[in-house]
């Protein structure tokens, strides 16, 4: 078997958002095992239950390339403390209509950066009540809140420092071992 497919699926639609620099470093320390690609969801409608059955384009792919998938990383700011509306957005349509739930058996990773110290703990413990209704298994550990400060990660994805290179490899092996443990 080639390489796991992996979903990775920002919760920030900000094209200069340090979510997505995190993910880009994240894909570029994934290890052979990992076939990393972004999943676009800011082109998504509002979920609208009226479509469940005749869903736009947009709508229609992200559902297709979640189901290709093997597992999914979030990589996801907190807004408000919770969780983006460009994500629980996507979540939703991923999930409907009921029983065709795009999401379901996927092993899920969850980390975000955020400028304060433990910004996406909040996020990532509603979330993982999310996942769980969707039928996701999440790595419990290790947890990952990312410190982010300026430099840390430049625009081609390079982690400046070897301790968050050392960090941020640890953590991606480690989800690259959950994918390994639920893919089918």
């Amino acid at each position: 078997m080639g390489p796991y497919k992996v979903a990775v699926v920002i919760g920030s639609n900000r094209q200069d958002s340090i979510n997505r620099k995190l993910a880009l470093a994240l894909i570029k320390l994934a290890p052979p095992s990992l076939a990393c690609r972004v999943v676009r969801i800011d082109d998504l409608p509002v979920f609208n239950q009226d479509h469940d059955q005749n869903p736009v384009e947009a709508v229609r792919r992200l559902k297709r390339e979640v189901a290709a998938s093997d597992g999914v990383l979030f990589v996801t700011p907190e807004h408000n403390r919770s969780v983006p509306t460009v994500l629980k957005n996507a979540l939703d349509w991923g999930s409907r209509p009921y029983g065709q739930n795009a999401w379901a058996g996927k092993p899920a990773g969850l980390i975000g950066a955020s400028i304060g110290s433990v910004g996406t703990a909040v996020v990532q413990q509603h979330l993982r009540g999310v996942l769980g209704y969707l039928d996701m298994p999440t790595l419990g550990q290790p947890e990952a809140y990312v410190h982010f400060r300026e430099g840390m990660i430049d625009a081609d994805g390079n982690v400046a420092s070897d301790h968050t290179t050392k960090y941020l490899q640890t953590y991606v092996d480690c989800y690259a071992a959950w994918v390994a443990r639920f893919a089918r």
